[in-house]
């Protein structure tokens, strides 16, 4: 048994466990999901540069990868991260299935942004003689922004809650305290203080992020 002192004091480290699983998730998330969207971006019927065939190979894998459930895809992953780094358990082995399973998403965020910059402007780029990579990384990207930074905000908070779940298997972070201190010890206190502290996080990523899209779409 502890008193409140003692869970204050554990709050701040799960906390910043939990922040950094997140934001380094969603750093190796981006790098590996944005080329992949913006790729089945290009090559869908609607896309700059249509392949039919390759892109419904690469959407049904990335299908795939989104509706496996994340405590499954940690499970499998247990190999690949002790190859990697060692270790399987604590903060760092989490990012590895946390990055891998928000990929897939980011990349249909991607994918789904870029597809919603209105025609009209592609043509005014392509009567320019833009080329067609000229046109993604001057106009859809640009284009897209407001709407890829709501995606981004969301893919944050996807992840909080995933790493809450990691710590079902010694993951670390807030769903670690909540499962080990909490909910094995019979401390619904320390349970609910782990769930406040997740909320207030993903209050705030919401509230950002959406202050960020208003303003970009208000500066255009």
């Amino acid at each position: 048994m502890f008193n409140l002192k003692e869970l204050l004091s554990m709050l701040p480290g799960a906390t910043l466990e939990t922040l950094y699983m997140t934001f380094m998730s969603v750093i190796f998330a981006v790098i590996m999901g944005f080329p992949l969207g913006t790729f089945l971006y290009y090559t869908s019927p609607a896309g700059l540069g249509p392949r039919r065939l390759l892109y419904n190979i690469l959407s049904r894998i990335v299908n795939l990868f989104r509706s496996l459930p994340f405590i499954i895809l940690m499970i499998l992953l247990i190999p690949f991260s002790r190859l990697i780094i060692k270790t399987s358990i604590g903060p760092t082995a989490v990012i590895i299935p946390l990055s891998i399973a928000a990929a897939p998403f980011v990349a249909r965020i991607v994918e789904s942004s870029l597809s919603e910059v209105e025609n009209g402007v592609l043509v005014a780029a392509r009567s320019m003689g833009s080329s067609n990579f000229q046109i993604i990384l001057k106009v859809l990207i640009p284009e897209a922004l407001p709407s890829l930074i709501s995606g981004l905000a969301l893919t944050i908070i996807n992840l909080i809650g995933y790493s809450a779940m990691a710590g079902a298997i010694g993951g670390g972070g807030l769903g670690d305290l909540a499962i080990r201190y909490g909910y094995y010890r019979f401390r619904m206190d320390v349970t609910i203080a782990a769930v406040i502290v997740i909320l207030i996080l993903v209050e705030a990523v919401q509230i950002s992020g959406t202050a960020v899209s208003r303003n970009l779409l208000a500066k255009r």
